[in-house]
C-alpha cells in the first residue's frame, strides 16, 4: 500500500502536474490546485534535453510530446554574422532511443500533460488558491479562498518560483536576480533551423534560437537585466528588433518575421535553492518552489520534472510518510538540483564578466550527471 492515498497538488506545472499524474495512475485520490486561470495559454517555447524527455516518457505522454515539439541532436554555434562555427552533438541524456533534446511550444507541453492528468483520474480547479493549512502528525486540513476545503495525507507545493505555499511554510528564500534578462519571441520556423544555434559577441550576450515544431520556433537575445516594465507591447517587439539586427544568417529571416508584439516577452533572470530539508511536516516543495535557475542549461523544466518522478516513486513504493521517506528524498534531489542551479548560474557569471571560462567542460559535465536517472 502506498504511503498516501489523498494528495492535494498545488501548481499545474511541469512539476505538479507530473506528480499528480503519476500518483493518480497508481490510484491515489489526487487534487490540483492552480491559481491561475489556464497554464495552458501561457509562454513561448521550452527546450527539453533528454533527461526531461525520459520523464515524459514515464508519465506515458512522450509519444504526443514529440508530435507537437521539433527533436533534434545538436548544437550550432555561430557569429554574429551569421557564420557557422562549429555543430556539436548533444548527450543524450535520456538515453539512445530518445533524441538528445526537443523544443515545443509551452502552451502544447502543458495542454499535453493536462489532458494525461484527467485521464488519470486528477481532479482540476483552477483560479483558486490555499488560504491555510492546519497540520497533525497524520494529514493536512487545507481551506481554499473559494471557501471549500478538504483534508490530505500530503500537500505537494509545486507552485512556482513565488510559491505562496514556500512563505506559507515560514521558508524565508527568495528568487534573487543574476543580473540577466531575457528576450523571447514565438514566430515560424524557416527552413534552416533545424537545431538550436547561439550566438555569442555583438550587442548581447547570448541570441539564440529553438525549432519547437515543424511550423515554429522561439527565438531569444540575452542582455543585462533592465526594467522594461513601462514599454508597451509594440515597443518591446521595437527593442527586440533592435537588438536582433546584430545578428544574421537565420537570424535575418526570423527578424522579418517578428511582427506580433503578443509574441514578445522580457522576463529577468533569477535564481535559489531552498536548503534541506524542502518539506516541513506534511506539507513539501518541488520544482521551481523548490529551486530556481536561469536557462542557460535548459535544465530547468527537466528538473522539475525529476523532482516529481523521485517523490512519487518513494510515496508509492513506501508505506509511510516518515523521515526516512523525506532523507531519500533529499538526498537524491537536492545535491543534484543545485549542482544544475550553480553551473547555470555559472555560465551566466562568465558572460557577465566577459570571462572565458570552460563551457564545453561544463556542459560535459552536466550532461554526465543527468544521464543518470534520479
Amino acid at each position: 500500500m502506498p504511503a498516501v492515498t489523498k494528495v492535494l497538488v498545488l501548481g499545474g506545472g511541469l512539476a505538479g502536474t507530473a506528480t499528480a499524474i503519476l500518483l493518480a495512475q497508481a490510484g491515489v485520490a489526487v487534487d490540483l490546485v492552480e491559481s491561475k486561470a489556464d497554464v495552458a495559454a501561457i509562454g513561448s517555447g521550452i527546450t527539453l534535453q533528454g533527461n526531461a524527455l525520459r520523464e515524459l516518457r514515464r508519465l506515458g505522454v512522450w509519444p504526443r510530446a514529440k508530435a507537437a515539439g521539433y527533436p533534434y541532436d545538436c548544437l550550432g554555434l555561430r557569429a554574429p554574422d551569421g557564420t557557422l562555427l562549429a555543430e556539436i552533438p548533444d548527450v543524450r541524456s535520456g538515453g539512445d532511443d530518445l533524441p538528445a533534446t526537443m523544443g515545443m511550444p509551452r502552451p502544447a507541453l502543458a495542454r499535453i500533460l493536462l489532458d494525461r492528468a484527467r485521464e488519470t483520474g486528477v481532479k482540476i480547479r483552477f483560479g483558486d488558491t490555499v488560504t491555510s493549512f492546519d497540520q497533525d502528525g497524520s494529514g493536512v486540513e487545507v481551506t481554499l479562498a473559494s471557501g471549500t476545503g478538504d483534508r490530505y495525507d500530503l500537500v505537494i507545493g509545486a507552485d512556482g518560483v513565488r510559491s505562496a505555499t514556500r512563505r506559507m511554510l515560514g521558508i524565508d528564500v527568495e528568487p534573487r536576480p543574476t543580473g540577466m534578462g531575457i528576450w523571447r519571441a514565438f514566430g515560424p520556423r524557416p527552413a534552416s533551423v533545424t537545431h538550436t544555434d547561439l550566438y555569442y559577441g555583438g550587442a548581447s550576450y547570448i541570441a539564440g534560437y529553438t525549432p519547437t515544431g515543424e511550423d515554429s520556433l522561439y527565438a531569444y537575445i540575452v542582455e543585462d537585466a533592465q526594467d522594461h516594465s513601462g514599454l508597451t507591447p509594440e515597443e518591446q517587439l521595437a527593442a527586440m528588433c533592435r537588438l536582433a539586427s546584430a545578428y544574421h544568417g537565420p537570424w535575418d529571416e526570423i527578424r522579418s518575421t517578428l511582427d506580433d508584439p503578443s509574441r514578445v516577452s522580457y522576463t529577468r533572470f533569477e535564481t535559489h535553492v531552498v536548503p534541506s530539508p524542502w518539506h516541513r511536516g506534511r506539507v513539501v516543495l518541488i520544482g521551481d518552489a523548490a529551486h530556481s535557475c536561469p536557462p542557460t542549461l535548459a535544465q530547468g523544466g527537466a528538473q522539475a520534472l525529476e523532482d516529481a518522478a523521485v517523490l512519487a516513486e518513494l510515496l508509492l513504493t513506501r508505506d509511510v510518510v516518515d523521515e526516512d521517506l523525506w532523507a531519500e528524498f533529499i538526498a537524491r534531489r537536492h545535491d543534484r538540483a543545485r549542482t544544475v542551479v550553480e553551473a547555470s548560474n555559472q555560465l551566466g557569471r562568465w558572460l557577465l564578466d566577459h570571462e572565458q571560462g570552460d563551457v564545453p567542460g561544463l556542459v560535459r559535465r552536466i550532461g554526465t550527471l543527468v544521464s543518470q536517472p534520479a
